[in-house]
């Protein structure tokens, strides 16, 4: 069997010989269209097979076949005016008129996406490696999703990008927790390169699928949207690769639509999300939403849309960070919305190196049903394992470590990792959702910043009187 992971090494080092193409987030890019277009072309070659009448959105000088499977085919300069003069100008300028979806993800993808390499013979040496994948090859498939998974992996240290993956163990934990079915609708609305929404396709895969009808209705059933080029297009490929034909993912900014214009048919089952945090809104991107919750952080909004967009007893998992979870003002008004439309049942706290390297913030899990207001909350403290300081790109978080998680989730008892909050608390309190684990020594030594100050000037005011014993002292 060819090894995978030696060929995707075998392309990089090739696209590192080309003066056009800088940094890893550029040669994922450049590797992201040239996979994407390869995939499609595979899966069309599949569908036609299967339908004489099925037309693919690709013209035919275009298809991956055509210009790109022939070792001794175009190359050099040729190759290079080809992509940039032919490939390039006409994909990005497709005819969607017609409303093909298909049309549609290709026009999309082409649109956000630039090809960096400038030398023509490099390039040939790239396509023949790439064509020792066969798409349609349900082995090299599967061998290929792991290898995809890593590249998704490299994007944490390819600058600005890393936002865009969570951790696999994060995405799994959630997805099984949350337990998506067949039949219910499911949504990533900052889907980024579609982790979670590749979590719910091979849950359900797992647990419900009973025959071929299957797939249709799970293709229907599992919508996501992205803002950016490069995620965008490394989400519609990853869940190509898992036999989504026609992926319901939207190039778009979730947060650019009338909040009061989400009514039912918007709404969904289920929602697992990483939204953005951090980061502000565009450009009067929050005038779309109510005068008393209207703010730049990005956070914030997402918390406001997900409410909106999931059904009456719909469920969500989503991360939000420490910051979210506290404040003032419009901070705890949406905190007091939340609350009041949903049941936040489970906050699960994580240390703040999950993210690592690409934030370093405290982050949290955090499972709500829509339609029941707010009891209590049970808190979890996730512990770092034995030995393990903080998690590392080299040493990231694995799903078997919540394992007692999964134990104590349907027999909750207070012990050291758990503890639960009633809301009266949390009401006289101002809504503030950063509740510090209460059976840790750290905890019994945290302090507001409030109280810091007055601890801070009660201290000053001790040295001052000791100072001025001492110095009468010394005078006498």
């Amino acid at each position: 069997m060819k090894n995978i992971g030696n060929i995707i090494k075998t392309l990089q080092n090739i696209m590192r010989k080309d003066a056009g193409v800088s940094g890893d987030a550029q040669r994922i890019e450049q590797l992201g269209w040239m996979i994407s277009l390869k995939i499609l072309d595979d899966k069309d070659q599949e569908l036609e097979a299967m339908d004489d009448n099925f037309q693919s959105p690709i013209p035919d000088v275009l298809k991956w076949r055509n210009w790109a499977a022939d070792a001794e085919g175009l190359t050099g300069d040729p190759l290079r005016d080809f992509i940039d003069k032919e490939l390039f100008p006409t994909l990005k300028e497709l005819d969607i008129s017609a409303g093909n979806k298909r049309t549609i993800i290709v026009k999309e993808i082409f649109e956000g996406t630039n090809n960096y390499m400038k030398n023509g013979t490099t390039i040939r040496q790239v396509l023949n490696k790439l064509n020792e994948i066969d798409f349609n090859n349900s082995e090299d498939r599967h061998v290929f999703g792991d290898i995809y998974e890593s590249i998704l992996r490299d994007l944490q240290s390819a600058g600005n990008y890393g936002e865009f993956y969570t951790p696999r163990a994060i995405t799994e934990i959630m997805t099984e927790i949350l337990n998506p079915r067949l039949t219910e609708t499911v949504l990533d609305p900052a889907c980024g390169t579609g982790g979670f929404l590749t979590c719910a396709i091979e849950h359900i895969r797992k647990h419900d699928f009973k025959n071929a009808e299957d797939v249709g209705i799970l293709q229907k059933n599992i919508r996501g949207s992205e803002l950016k080029p490069l995620p965008f297009m490394l989400a519609v490929t990853n869940l190509i690769l898992h036999d989504i034909e026609v992926p319901a993912i939207e190039y778009t900014d979730s947060l650019n639509r009338e909040y009061t214009a989400i009514k039912e048919p918007d709404r969904v089952n289920v929602i697992l999300a990483n939204p953005p945090f951090g980061a502000s809104v565009s450009h009067r991107v929050e005038t779309n939403y109510p005068q008393t919750y209207r703010t730049t952080e990005s956070a914030d909004l997402f918390l406001l849309l997900i409410i909106r967009l999931l059904k009456q007893d719909g469920r969500a998992a989503i991360v939000l960070p420490d910051g979210s979870l506290t404040g003032d003002g419009v901070k705890s008004r949406i905190r007091q919305h939340w609350l009041e439309k949903c049941n936040l049942h489970t906050i699960v706290r994580l240390p703040n190196s999950v993210f690592q390297p690409y934030a370093s913030v405290a982050t949290n899990l955090l499972f709500f049903t829509k339609g029941t207001p707010t009891q209590e909350i049970w808190y979890w403290q996730h512990q770092l394992p034995a030995g393990v300081k903080a998690y590392s790109k080299t040493k990231p978080i694995q799903k078997t470590e919540f394992e007692s998680l999964k134990a104590w989730w349907n027999n909750r008892v207070e012990n050291e990792q758990a503890w639960k909050v009633p809301l009266a608390t949390l009401e006289a309190n101002n809504y503030n959702l950063d509740i510090k684990n209460p059976h840790t020594p750290e905890a019994e030594q945290a302090f507001s910043s409030v109280e810091l100050l007055t601890l801070l000037h009660e201290s000053f005011a001790k040295s001052d009187t000791l100072l001025n014993q001492l110095k009468q002292e010394l005078e006498q």
